[in-house]
């Protein structure tokens, strides 16, 4: 693998320095998180662009989307962003090519990652657990990109071929009895294997699509994770402008508007329950069979995100229940301790707070006092490093969990350009 690049541009530099933020302490946070992806994840090639996630040292297709995001409305502007963002848009596509159901890839075919897990591995591939976010992510960036540089190029045949990819697998997983995937992983806790000989637990047919694992990597309990068919309705709405304004193909865009109108009609009849104090909720995971798994995880897309995603405003009723939900006790994986409160995940366990969910929290609120009040949080629960983590005891922040963490830098740095320079944030 080659060493990270020099590559933290002028545009990045020049914005730590100058944006008007005039707590010193948010200021210093940002002149840490924002050029932390550049300047410790890099790895450019003559081709395209390679990601780590941070300390672990493979790419996977979520987070290094979400790393990248907020340098994408400075890329008209800076040919060094460009050039790594069109070469990840690219290596990407290689990978969904390679396997739409893998997750996380190595750079080379070297054999590293889970090679012992029961599923259909290859050389390249990290890790092979199936989750619908992985195949969004990809489509939002290239099109954020798209729109911000108005730059074509990316959309080659390599591109197309993945679009089409991510549509035959979600076509395919409508009906999970005719998937081809399996998934299982021995010795390991529930959460990092899937039931009944790796096929999941049982679903009925929805409309929407079946996803084995959530974005926090963690294996669902119903196969309709919520969040994700959001996530892929407004993928789909995307991928269909793409269709009709870059490659003039009616036929591919029909497509992706029927698969999007057929996912949020189930979104719509099984996603929505009604809860005894806060009403008409979305729920976090249902199986079409009337069971419902009504939590919040951090990790991104969540409820919480809902607004952030894109399929729904901040206003929306049902949005508002269901956020009064996630972040209050009825949640079970919303902690509070004597430093800070928030949203947690199975993925670390009971009593830890995800940096990335108060950053979200900041994101999708409304209310002025809420976002200073998650600001505040994260200055606390920083632990002297001025940079973000992922998990960590409410109680005593220095207890934390990975230091090298680009993606919730990246979304610290999404945060503070939407509150100090709103003209500026990212779409």
């Amino acid at each position: 693998m080659p060493s990270p690049s020099p590559i933290t541009s002028e545009t990045v530099s020049r914005l730590c320095r100058q944006l008007p933020i005039p707590d010193p302490e948010l200021a210093r946070m940002f002149g840490r998180c924002f050029p932390n992806t550049l300047e410790t994840t890099v790895f450019l090639t003559q081709e395209d662009c390679y990601l780590i996630t941070g300390d672990i040292d493979a790419m996977w297709l979520r987070d290094s989307s979400a790393q990248v995001h907020p340098y994408v409305q400075f890329a008209a502007e800076d040919e060094t962003l460009r050039r790594v963002i069109r070469g990840l848009i690219r290596r990407q596509a290689r990978y969904i090519n390679e396997d739409p159901y893998a997750n996380a890839f190595n750079f080379e075919p070297n054999g590293r990652g889970h090679q012992s897990d029961l599923t259909r591995m290859s050389p390249l591939i990290w890790e092979r657990k199936y989750e619908v976010d992985s195949l969004c992510y990809p489509i939002r960036l290239a099109y954020s990109y798209w729109r911000a540089t108005h730059d074509t190029s990316i959309f080659d045949e390599q591109w197309r071929s993945a679009a089409a990819r991510i549509l035959d697998t979600w076509r395919v997983e409508q009906d999970h009895t005719r998937s081809p995937y399996r998934f299982q992983r021995l010795n390991v806790r529930e959460t990092d294997t899937l039931p009944r000989d790796g096929m999941g637990a049982p679903v009925a047919p929805t409309g929407m699509t079946w996803s084995g694992f959530r974005p926090s990597d963690d294996a669902c309990t119903y196969g309709y994770l919520i969040p994700s068919q959001m996530f892929a309705v407004v993928a789909l709405a995307q991928l269909e402008e793409i269709a009709h304004s870059v490659y003039r193909d009616v036929l591919l865009a029909a497509e992706c508007q029927n698969l999007q109108f057929e996912i949020d009609r189930g979104i719509q009849a099984h996603g929505i329950v009604e809860h005894p104090e806060f009403g008409e909720i979305f729920a976090y995971e249902v199986d079409g069979m009337d069971h419902a798994n009504l939590m919040d995880d951090a990790n991104v897309p969540s409820l919480l995100s809902i607004p952030y995603i894109g399929y729904a405003q901040a206003d929306d009723p049902v949005y508002l229940n269901t956020r009064r939900f996630v972040l209050s006790r009825h949640n079970p994986w919303y902690f509070e301790g004597r430093v800070a409160s928030g949203v947690g995940s199975p993925h670390t366990g009971p009593g830890m707070v995800w940096h990335i969910a108060i950053i979200m929290q900041a994101l999708t609120s409304t209310d002025d006092a809420e976002v200073r009040n998650c600001l505040e949080l994260l200055k606390r629960t920083h632990a002297g490093t001025y940079l973000m983590h992922e998990a960590f005891d409410p109680n005593d922040p220095a207890r934390y969990t990975r230091p090298w963490f680009a993606w919730a830098n990246s979304l610290f740095a999404e945060l503070i350009l939407k509150v100090y320079a709103p003209a500026l944030s990212p779409a």
